[in-house]
């Protein structure tokens, strides 16, 4: 599956609980030719343009109405948001895209976005199970690599997740990030 599906799935997996919970009728679909149809040039999704959404709809949703408190809050729920991206990386690799998964030739690495240890570190096993050669304990090796690389980008995770917590009004903050998958 491409990064351009992937990510989107990621971030709208993210924003259904918000979604589900707005009281107010979804916004009519953009103009044709406004080029925002589909969420970015070329009728392709917009990574950026999602995150904005899911950063408004939450700021909505926690009834944060102070401009200096939502920016205390979005960098904190920012690197979240990111670390919550990256732990997940590479999950899935192969399982919709038929050999090699999503990214496969990727690697140009669109969008100009850093690889995490994460992603890198399953693009090298599936690009070592993809040759028939590879020794056992090539495979064992970079499985090692992958569930290591998962391991420190959940415990950075928690790390983030703490750091936000601690900025938010105990009750309705809390309890729509918990809601909507940025804590547990």
């Amino acid at each position: 599956m491409s990064r351009r599906i992937w990510i989107p799935l990621v971030l709208v997996s993210l924003m259904v609980p918000l979604a589900l919970a707005q009281d107010t009728p979804p916004a009519a679909p953009p103009a044709e030719g406004s080029g925002r149809s589909r969420g970015g040039p070329g009728g392709g999704w917009d990574p950026a343009q999602m995150k904005e959404r899911l950063m408004n709809n939450v700021k909505e949703q926690m009834g944060v109405v102070n401009d200096d408190e939502w920016k205390v809050i979005q960098a904190k729920l920012d690197p979240v948001l990111t670390k919550r991206m990256e732990s997940m990386g590479g999950m899935g690799g192969g399982m919709f895209g038929g050999r090699g998964g999503r990214g496969r030739g990727d690697d140009n690495n669109e969008g100009g976005r850093p690889r995490g240890a994460v992603e890198q570190a399953s693009r090298d096993l599936r690009t070592l199970l993809e040759d028939k050669n590879a020794s056992e304990d090539q495979i064992k090796e970079k499985l090692t690599a992958l569930r290591e690389a998962r391991e420190k980008s959940r415990a950075e995770l928690a790390a983030a997740q703490k750091d936000l917590k601690e900025v938010l009004a105990p009750g309705r903050q809390e309890a729509v990030l918990v809601m909507s998958g940025f804590l547990e």
